[in-house]
């Protein structure tokens, strides 16, 4: 469900006027982190010492999401992986609409991939300044239930923006599928954004011959994302269609999580803003 602040008597609501304002600057900011529930990974042995925080709770892990929050509020769309909607190891505190408070975003939205009721609730989530038009869930096919992806729209028509953010399987056959399920989906699709753990390389993504076909991917530097304090491997993307081309593409330092932010600074195309711009 999506969730946003209220709205003002004005003629025109604040929500926007903060689309508006992100437009007339002509470019947005864009972020994909999968933030591993918020428990703080810094070596291999985590894994194991620290993997109690995947079923209890722990103290401190509200002042790392507070933290989070500090960095997340510099951006414009927040795609989240592994984050938890409110159980008994996250202290009851539904961790998308936390960040969303902690860094100011009027919008948000959480995606329950895997409903392990009080003991964990697996989550993509979606912070956002822009007002989005529409949101819909998808179920990812897979041997195993509990991946899923966000689709955002922003505006309509076919000049609109799409972004989705996804997290898909470890296994090399569940994620054919998936890409397989997205490529039909964006195929029809202009102006496109997938950004999230997407589990692979980019080579892998290339060697998907549907996926490559439906988003002939604008080249994106890769950024070695994963395992955040030795990173070697590039499993955490913001991909774009050939009609957007990125400004800006970082990697942020380590905020506890065993992944790293990727970060787009991202130019729109004219057409793009006329038909995200909010009408008066």
């Amino acid at each position: 469900m999506l969730e946003h602040g209220h709205t003002g008597g004005s003629s025109r609501s604040p929500a926007a006027q903060t689309t508006s304002a992100l437009i007339e600057r002509g470019h947005i900011r864009l972020l994909t982190f999968n933030l591993q529930v918020g428990i703080q990974t810094s070596a291999y042995h985590h894994y194991l010492t620290r993997s109690w925080q995947h079923v209890l709770p722990n103290p401190q892990r509200l002042k790392r999401l507070a933290m989070m929050g500090n960095v997340l509020e510099q951006f414009d769309v927040v795609g989240l992986q592994e984050v938890d909607g409110g159980s008994f190891r996250s202290s009851r505190v539904n961790q998308v609409e936390y960040l969303a408070a902690q860094a100011g975003f009027p919008h948000y939205f959480q995606q329950l991939n895997r409903d392990l009721g009080q003991f964990a609730q697996h989550s993509n989530g979606l912070l956002s300044r822009l007002v989005p038009s529409h949101i819909e869930e998808h179920r990812l096919p897979g041997m195993l239930p509990g991946r899923g992806a966000i689709h955002v729209r922003y505006g309509e028509g076919p000049d609109a923006l799409h972004i989705f953010v996804a997290h898909l399987a470890l296994s090399h056959r569940g994620r054919v599928r998936q890409l397989n399920y997205l490529s039909d989906i964006i195929e029809p699709l202009r102006h496109v954004v997938v950004m999230g753990d997407l589990n692979c390389t980019p080579e892998q993504l290339h060697a998907h011959e549907r996926f490559s076909t439906s988003l002939p991917l604008h080249p994106v530097k890769p950024l070695l994302s994963y395992p955040s304090w030795q990173p070697r491997r590039a499993l955490d993307h913001i991909l774009l269609s050939q009609t957007l081309e990125a400004a800006e593409v970082r990697v942020l330092d380590h905020l506890f999580s065993d992944h790293l932010p990727i970060a787009v600074d991202l130019p729109l195309p004219a057409s793009c803003l006329a038909a995200i711009r909010p009408s008066v």
